[in-house]
């Protein structure tokens, strides 16, 4: 088998997070979001260690993914910024909105700067409209990953290695695989991890995942994790 192969996939992941309005630093009347625990289920950040800063930026349409697409492609050739986005679905309650998501960003000045440059490609944004305080959100994002083959079923990405993918055998609905992944934990006895549901193109077909996020990870860390996934699941 060859081993860290790369290859890139089209995707899809869903998770539950717990999101603030931002009103500062966006466009003036845009409706943002920060997530405050992007990973409910690691919590091994130490005091000194900066939070990942993840951004919902909120559309005022549905956009079609090519659109979206060129257009990000268009400010990472134009502009020298750091950061990873991805189109995607967020439901609060029973309210869905469009969102950018926005990852990797070096700092939080960069956001208006980011939705300025998406607004000159043609992509808009949800103006003057308030959701105050803490809420619970469903996402759902849309992206490529690079991704680096392990072992067979077992992936990290390529920019990231904090972020690993592990391959089950069949769908679980929400409240399924929050029952699994609870069950999972109870029996885990290495560093703790956040998980996340999702799924990809490969070779035609569709593969559901559990993307696991730690940093300690490496192929043994997640082949653990998938066998125990795997007794869980059945």
């Amino acid at each position: 088998m060859e081993q860290n192969k790369k290859m890139e996939v089209f995707s899809n992941l869903t998770k539950q997070v717990t999101i603030a309005s931002v009103e500062e630093k966006v466009l003036p009347g845009s409706l943002v979001f920060e997530a405050l625990n992007q990973f409910p289920g690691y919590y091994h950040e130490t005091p000194t260690k900066p939070t990942p800063i993840y951004i919902y930026l909120v559309l005022d349409k549905q956009y079609p993914l090519e659109e979206v697409l060129r257009a990000t492609q268009n400010i990472e050739k134009e502009y020298d910024w750091n950061f990873d986005s991805g189109k995607g679905y967020m439901l609060i309650g029973s309210q869905l909105l469009n969102v950018i998501r926005l990852r990797h960003l070096s700092e939080i000045d960069l956001v208006v700067k980011i939705q300025e440059a998406y607004e000159n490609q043609g992509i808009h944004f949800l103006m003057n409209k308030k959701l105050r305080g803490k809420l619970e959100a469903e996402v759902k994002i849309v992206k490529f990953l690079d991704l680096l083959k392990l072992e067979e079923g077992i992936y990290i990405e390529e920019k990231d290695e904090n972020f690993g993918y592990i391959e089950i055998p069949k769908y679980l609905k929400p409240a399924a695989f929050i029952k699994v992944t609870m069950d999972v934990k109870y029996n885990w006895d290495g560093h703790e991890f956040d998980a996340a549901s999702g799924s990809f193109f490969k070779d035609g077909k569709l593969v559901e995942f559990v993307r696991i996020f730690s940093n300690k990870i490496d192929a043994d860390y997640l082949i653990k994790i998938r066998n125990l996934f795997m007794e869980k699941i059945w």
